[in-house]
């Protein structure tokens, strides 16, 4: 069972015209059921024409009336990408997913408040997206290093959600559905909507979470998994093994007043029961070990 997208997910492309939006468009388009899956994109004054069979349409609204489909992904150039969600939010979509990187964090803020009291998920922006291996993948991640299985992966680091995922093949160990929830300082789900819904997974036996420094948002989420969580969690954080003078993670992990630091989560998540490794490249030997 996946979280969040299926193969029975119907989908479509804001900023399907541009060439980031038409090349990873086909990408998902071609992988597992995702001829079934896209049904729509959008480009405003485009609307008639098609790309790769799929339909364009002018705006979200017309796209979902016409095709059904509840659930979105943008690639509009960031100066217009907050303006892109809240259509997708005005139109009553499920979930949106955002890939574009270097939105104005003022745009947020205000698209956040926005979205405030409404039913629409946001993952992202400025992640690799979300997969379901053999069913459907929304989003730049590389399709052929995933396959099924009983293990979930939530991450704000797209390389090291790659990364974990291809040391769990390795291993043979397939995953449910991995999310790349995103870096910025202001997004959308956190770690925590994610295990919430790993944990009602009867599919998902055990999960990786990858974090990075910055904000609260681990800490938040591993006291949670103390005290609800019934499956066994691994735990990574991003910028503890960083070379010296490099900061592994995105520019919206900000460490302010002394909080926030790789050690600092890394504690408290193994306090909260946490397995953490503090090298990457034994996320997936660490969570075999607790199998």
């Amino acid at each position: 069972m996946a979280i969040l997208i299926n193969k029975h997910t119907r989908v479509m492309t804001q900023g399907i015209t541009g060439k980031t939006g038409m090349f990873h468009t086909k990408m998902c388009k071609d992988y597992a059921f995702g001829a079934d899956c896209f049904v729509a994109g959008v480009t405003p004054k485009k609307g008639g024409q098609s790309y790769e069979g799929i339909p364009i349409f002018n705006t979200v609204a017309e796209a979902r009336q016409q095709t059904g489909a509840t659930v979105s992904v943008i690639y509009v150039p960031p100066p217009f990408a907050a303006a892109a969600i809240e259509e997708a939010v005005e139109a009553g979509l499920e979930l949106v997913i955002c890939i574009t990187e270097g939105i104005p964090v003022r745009d947020m803020i205000r698209t956040r408040y926005k979205m405030q009291g409404g039913s629409t998920l946001l993952v992202g922006p400025n992640c690799p997206g979300v997969i379901t291996p053999d069913e459907i993948k929304i989003g730049i991640m590389p399709g052929h290093i995933h396959q099924k299985g009983p293990i979930g992966v939530v991450s704000r680091s797209g390389t090291l959600t790659y990364e974990a995922v291809g040391q769990l093949r390795e291993l043979g160990l397939g995953q449910s559905s991995c999310v790349g929830i995103g870096g910025d300082p202001v997004n959308g789900m956190k770690h925590i909507d994610i295990m919430q819904r790993f944990n009602d997974d009867p599919e998902t036996e055990a999960v990786i979470m990858v974090g990075e420094i910055g904000g609260s948002d681990e800490e938040e989420c591993a006291r949670w998994i103390k005290a609800h969580m019934t499956k066994p969690v691994v735990g990574f954080i991003a910028g503890v093994t960083a070379p010296p003078g490099k900061r592994m993670g995105h520019a919206g992990a900000i460490i302010s007043g002394g909080k926030g630091t790789a050690q600092e989560k890394l504690a408290v998540m193994e306090e909260c029961g946490i397995k953490i490794t503090r090298n990457p490249a034994e996320m997936g030997k660490t969570l075999k070990s607790i199998l």
